[in-house]
């Protein structure tokens, strides 16, 4: 059974109250796989499979066990209907979910409750969570710091939670033309894979800029891999190019 909470939340720097809205208009969309988030319905399997392969690796955990990741806390920031918090429960993850918007948070909470996942849903931020003095294993950053105001210091506040060895998968958008192009214009515009205004290219983050970020939060990038799409296969898939989207696993030092 999930375990929805809202919580009083201090003053939090990064949250774009703006962006909060936009999604949270959207809060019934989020297990729709053909409604506005079936780009990331799509997207999902290549997340999925990164985070499973380089938890085992680099916490020297058997990659065959059916729940490989039993014992460890994860934490999904901005978790939005918990298209990545369902799976990590069901490898065995003790899971904690976070995101601004109520609407999103009763969303993810109905589905896991439907599909008898215990899940720690909250409507709260990653300010409160380290004011709390919350701690974890492995935090899930996923296509979230590009809709927050103050993304170095939200780097450096989910950083501050993780335990000694733990590690921080951060997704994101490359500030380029290119990703202007795919990304806003094709995507947004062009092909209506995501609703207008979703993203805004002054946002998006360059690999360099998170890469410093990370470092000056005691947990420096140990891989930045790019994911692409194929529109012949419709899939996504890791790549060497990170002009649009790219994924970053980073580690704070065992100690």
């Amino acid at each position: 059974m999930t375990n929805p909470k809202t919580a009083e939340k201090p003053p939090a720097a990064s949250v774009d109250s703006a962006e909060v809205e936009r999604f949270s208009a959207l809060a019934a969309e989020w297990w729709n796989p053909d409604g506005k988030f079936a780009v990331l319905h799509k997207f999902n399997p290549v997340r999925l499979d990164y985070i499973r392969e380089q938890v085992t690796a680099r916490l020297r955990i058997d990659p065959h066990q059916r729940t490989p990741f039993s014992g460890l806390k994860f934490l999904d920031i901005g978790c939005g209907g918990g298209l990545l918090s369902e799976p990590m429960a069901r490898l065995g993850a003790a899971v904690t979910a976070v995101d601004p918007s109520e609407k999103n948070i009763k969303t993810a909470s109905v589905h896991a409750q439907e599909q008898g996942l215990d899940i720690n849903y909250r409507a709260s931020t990653a300010e409160q969570l380290a004011s709390e003095g919350a701690r974890f294993d492995v935090i899930l950053n996923m296509e979230v710091i590009e809709h927050v105001n103050d993304p170095a210091a939200f780097t450096a506040t989910c950083a501050s939670m993780l335990n000694p060895g733990g590690i921080m998968f951060v997704a994101t958008l490359n500030r380029t033309l290119k990703a202007f192009g795919l990304a806003i214009l094709g995507a947004e515009y062009v092909l209506g894979w995501l609703p207008k205004g979703t993203h805004q290219w002054e946002k998006f983050i360059t690999p360099a800029e998170l890469h410093a970020w990370l470092a000056a939060g005691d947990c420096p990038a140990l891989e930045t891999v790019g994911v692409t799409y194929s529109p012949i296969s419709g899939t996504w898939r890791k790549a060497a190019d990170t002009d649009v989207n790219y994924m970053i696993v980073a580690q704070k030092p065992a100690g």
